[in-house]
Parts: C-alpha cells; structure tokens; sequence
C-alpha cells in the first residue's frame, strides 16, 4: 500500500512502462536510504523521498510499487559492503579483511538502518520476501573464500561455509548494539581466530 494518492492519469500504461535513466534511479535511491536512516523504515514515505531527489511523487509510484520495494532497491544500491571480495592469500586474512568491512559497516550509520529493517521484517511480510531475495541474489562471498582456502590446503573438505553467515553479523550486532563495546580490530581478531577458524577446521 503506498502512503499517498496518485491520479489514474499519473499510472497510465504508457507513464508506468518509461525507464529512469541510471543516474536518476540513483539520486532517488540514495534519497530513500537517508531517509531510512533518519526515520527508520516505519517513518519512510515517498512524499519525503520525491521532495529530496527534487523528483515528482508520481515517478517514485511509478517505478516502485511499495515502500518495502523502495527501501531494499535503496539498500541494494547504496550498501555494498557485502560485495567487497578480500583477496589477502589466506584464509585467515581474507575473513579479518572482510569482518572489518562488516564490522565499520555496523558499527557506522548503516549499522541501525539494517537493524530497524531486520525488525521491520517481522510486521512486513513484503519487506522481509524482498530482503530475502535480496540477500539470495548475493555472491555466496563465505563459500568463494573458503573454497580458495581449500585449493591452497588451509582447509579440509566437509567445512560448513555456511556458519559464517550464521554467525558473524549476529555477533556484530550483539557486541556493538546489546552489549556496546566496540567493533575494532581486537574483536574482529575474537571473532576470526576463536570462533569462525576453529568451526571450520574442526
């Protein structure tokens, strides 16, 4: 359901099928993630978002259909963290490098956006079957890396990439956020050489 009403005029079929050019689609998705980390995704509407792109609120309703498809298109464009694949050498450097990069993403103002969309999720069904298809479209960036440890013989066949994934971001969350203790290198170093490396070497 959108947050507004737009005339039968304003969705006519030739209107809804014209493309944004990328650098457009791009200021209007940034508006959507700033504001997502100002008001939170409860507060997100596109009245607010087509004012700060200096767009028309008609082209916003025309290219997404909802608020949850606005604000996971605006964190698929604008968080990008995850795609980031280290390439160190070694197994144990590629996962410092790449919980670093998660962890001063958590630590920093994306840090409360994700976690208000990870809430959001339980009241929003649509935004949690958008986020979760999001999260699926990512490269498996676990698997990449330890398949490399494997070729160089850091590893054995039969890891679980998988825990990775299980674990790392609620381990960041919880420090950062329940806990309040910093995100710096020494618990990344926690988090590789206690916890991640002895679960995949087991």
């Amino acid at each position: 359901m959108h947050d507004g009403a737009v005339t039968a005029a304003e969705l006519a079929p030739d209107a809804r099928a014209s493309r944004l050019d990328c650098e457009r689609e791009q200021v209007i998705l940034r508006a959507a993630y700033e504001l997502l980390g100002e008001v939170g995704y409860a507060g997100l509407r596109f009245e607010a978002v087509a004012a700060r792109a200096k767009a028309s609120k008609a082209t916003i309703y025309r290219h997404w259909r909802s608020r949850a498809q606005l604000a996971v298109d605006a964190v698929r464009v604008c968080h990008a963290v995850d795609d980031a694949l280290p390439d160190t050498g070694t197994l144990r450097g590629d996962l410092v490098a790449w919980f670093s990069a998660m962890a001063e993403a958590t630590a920093g103002a994306d840090g409360p956006l994700l976690a208000g969309l990870v809430m959001a999720m339980h009241t929003d069904p649509e935004l949690a079957a958008e986020l979760r298809i999001l999260r699926a479209s990512k490269a498996p960036l676990a698997e990449i890396i330890c398949s490399r440890a494997l070729a160089r013989g850091e590893l054995r066949p039969g890891y679980n990439a998988d825990l990775i994934d299980e674990i790392v971001p609620g381990q960041l969350f919880m420090h950062s956020f329940a806990r309040g203790g910093p995100l710096d290198a020494a618990f990344v170093d926690h988090l590789v050489d206690d916890i991640i490396l002895p679960l995949l070497r087991r």
